[in-house]
């Protein structure tokens, strides 16, 4: 099976961790959320054999459209090798008969965690994203009522005014993880924990994006050729996060995300970077010594 859209309609073998009934309902919210780019849609969240915060929606999105024939790679804040990866891929691939892959290359259906590969997707893959908090309005609105009639109205002046005030208090928009984002001209979503580096990569992208929080029940989608849109203010550009004069310690790599590290550590002794995705890092470093 290809976990293409027009393939979400189908129902892959899995024998237990979601029965068919709840497959269907997840693609039928799945589908419903592509229809209409950024809209929050309800689906009935099962209990997961995954403990909190290993994200339970994202492995709900996973199960119920990955078949034998799918090929699935899982990252945890861009490693493969992360126990949060290596655990939901075992997960994924023992109950469903997919294979599993650590090039983003070979995978039709890539589950993550708080990153985007650096490699650029295609129109025949899948990307699931796990979220803690789907409601990108919940930090200047806590009533839930209040929220719908926001999202209902596209009344989001009072994320402009946050994003507003942090700007005065702090010379920058500090925000950098779940940067709210314009979709398809209309809703603003929650990123996830994406850092603002992964966001161009959503704008008219070619892959489609699916977003899944289990314990707020909420799935919703960006497809592919959709504009993402970062809120921000005319005369104050969006920006990514850049570390002047950093490279990676293991392939010296500047034009990647960069994650700061103990210079103690293992295969870092001479630098306090590294490559967010070990897969892209690893690849980089095995073309440099071929050549």
């Amino acid at each position: 099976m290809s976990s293409t859209l027009a393939d979400l309609v189908r129902a892959p073998v899995d024998p237990g961790i979601l029965d068919e009934h709840a497959k269907r309902e997840v693609r039928r919210a799945i589908l419903t959320a592509v229809c209409v780019p950024g809209y929050q849609v309800p689906f009935g969240s099962r209990e997961m054999p995954v403990a909190r915060g290993w994200g339970s929606g994202g492995l709900q999105i996973t199960l119920a459209i990955v078949g034998v024939d799918d090929i699935v790679k899982v990252i945890d804040q861009g490693d493969d090798e992360g126990v949060n990866a290596v655990n939901l891929r075992r997960l994924v691939t023992n109950t469903t008969g997919a294979v599993e892959t650590t090039e983003v290359d070979e995978a039709t259906v890539i589950q993550t965690r708080h990153r985007i590969p650096e490699d650029p997707l295609s129109a025949d893959q899948t990307l699931v994203l796990q979220v803690p908090v789907p409601e990108p309005l919940r930090g200047v609105e806590r009533n839930m009522a209040a929220l719908a009639q926001m999202h209902a109205e596209a009344d989001y002046a009072r994320m402009w005014v946050s994003l507003y005030e942090d700007k005065v208090r702090n010379g920058v928009i500090t925000k950098s993880t779940g940067y709210p984002c314009l979709v398809g001209g209309r809703y603003v979503i929650a990123t996830t924990p994406i850092p603002r580096w992964d966001i161009p990569r959503l704008h008219q992208a070619p892959f489609l994006s699916l977003f899944g929080a289990g314990r707020e029940r909420k799935i919703y989608a960006i497809p592919p050729d959709t504009d993402v849109e970062p809120l921000t203010f005319d005369d104050v550009p969006f920006e990514v996060e850049r570390t002047p004069g950093a490279s990676c310690s293991l392939c010296q790599a500047t034009e990647a995300y960069l994650v700061e590290i103990p210079p103690s550590s293992i295969g870092a002794a001479d630098g306090r970077w590294i490559c967010s995705d070990t897969a892209w890092c690893r690849r980089r470093r095995s073309e440099d010594n071929q050549s």
